[in-house]
């Protein structure tokens, strides 16, 4: 008997027209901003955030004031943006770092320049937000940003260090780029899209680091099988579920490999990840097979073709040539799941998925005793909020055994964890 627990046979998974809660909506967040030229990029993340629904509200050290403008950030906030001048006032009955540091439920610290970072590290609060970040107790998101010198010296490299064991810090390193200072190399802050996913990754789930030390490998997005020289054979998936599963498992300390076909995401969500491209079926297996040694567990996500010709035209034919042309020559592509499963190494666990619609659990327990994986998440992809492409998904997760569990519809970066969670059990 297949249990949800010790459930019911086939758990209830009630339709939704309205689209899950944004986790970032009507939240308190703190901006501090540091002395860092990538502050510039500051105020079109408050507007993000303002647009999704957040209270923000902001504070400025000395040095970027200089960079970014108060008044801007006023504007977009919709509050007033605080400065060091306004750390004591005669007119205020409480000290403002307190007040600041109380009000916020999030802090995105961004860009995390190398003195701030120092004053932070060493508990110096000489600054307005020096003592806010000392007096703060809400999870934090900093993201550090630097020339490539200072974040290869000693003294910076031993406070990032130390950051990393702040239990309520979720520390973003910079990434690799042309630098204002026309260096290239490391040092530049992440992408203001990835801060968005991580302050949204913060809010489900915390600073939590439960993947620290171990390996995770991911395949996300579509294949195209080729056709002839212009068309090809693909599906309408975006790669969205996979990648959000992949930063989740990144955000969560795990070291992830991707592998994915064509995208329709913003770039920066890849970055941290060590990502290959692919386009066929045969590129996608090729990847995944030679990635799979080395991690701990897997999530097979992508939507991979289940046909391709056995050999693709050389000549683009017109329309009825074509179709005459499509009546033959099919091959099945190779079962990239069940492959993954009979060559994986002891103790690695893989999670599947499938895409279904219709009565999807009779196809989804079918589709789980073929693959012989540990876990398999079933998709109605025909139901409100729960297709390709879309924020939010549905569904169940088949697996340990004969146990199934309802995943109500929630945005995908939240089923992301769980399946996370569940993959790590």
């Amino acid at each position: 008997m297949r249990t949800e627990g010790q459930g019911l046979l086939q758990p209830h998974l009630a339709p939704s027209s309205t689209p899950p809660a944004d986790p970032l909506c009507g939240r308190r967040i703190l901006v501090g901003i540091s002395g860092s030229i990538a502050a510039v990029k500051l105020p079109l993340l408050v507007s993000a955030l303002v647009q999704r629904g957040a209270e923000v509200r902001c504070v400025l050290t000395p040095s970027a004031e200089r960079l970014v403008s108060a008044a801007s950030l006023a504007c977009l906030s919709r509050q007033p943006c605080c400065l060091e001048a306004d750390q004591w006032s005669h007119r205020a009955p409480r000290p403002l770092h307190v007040e600041l540091a109380e009000w916020a439920e999030l802090v995105l610290l961004a860009p995390l320049s190398a003195t701030t970072l120092a004053r932070w590290v060493h508990g110096l609060g000489d600054t307005l937000l020096a003592s806010t970040l000392l007096a703060c107790e809400a999870p934090v998101l900093a993201a550090a940003a630097m020339n490539t010198s200072m974040w290869a010296s000693p003294g910076v490299r031993a406070n990032w260090q130390a950051l990393q064991s702040f239990p309520t810090v979720l520390p973003l390193g910079p990434e690799p780029g042309l630098l204002a200072c026309d260096r290239q190399g490391r040092g530049r802050m992440a992408d203001p899209e990835l801060l968005l996913l991580a302050l949204e990754s913060l809010a489900l789930w915390g600073p939590k680091r439960d993947w620290l030390g171990r390996g995770l490998l991911v395949s996300a997005g579509p294949t195209r099988e080729p056709l002839d020289p212009a068309r090809c054979l693909t599906n309408p998936s975006t790669g969205r579920m996979g990648v959000l599963l992949a930063q989740a498992a990144r955000l969560r300390g795990a070291r992830v490999e991707l592998v994915h076909g064509p995208l329709a995401l913003p770039a920066g969500w890849l970055e941290g990840l060590n990502a290959e491209a692919v386009l066929t079926a045969a590129e996608m297996r090729q990847a995944l097979l030679a990635r799979q040694p080395g991690v701990q567990a897997v999530a097979m996500v992508a939507a991979v073709a289940d046909h391709r010709r056995s050999q693709p035209l050389d000549a683009k034919l017109d329309k009825q040539a074509l179709e005459q042309a499509l009546a033959s020559g099919w091959e099945p592509v190779p079962d990239l799941l069940a492959e993954l499963v009979h060559s994986r190494p002891p103790g690695q666990r893989i999670l599947g998925f499938a895409a279904q619609t219709g009565d999807v659990l009779p196809q989804a327990w079918a589709k789980f005793a073929r693959k012989g994986c540990d876990l398999l998440f079933a998709n109605p992809i025909d139901q409100p909020q729960a297709g390709f492409g879309g924020h939010s998904t549905s569904g169940w997760l088949l697996g340990p055994g004969d146990q199934v569990g309802v995943l109500p519809p929630a945005r995908k970066l939240a089923v992301a964890h769980h399946l996370l969670s569940a993959l790590a059990a």
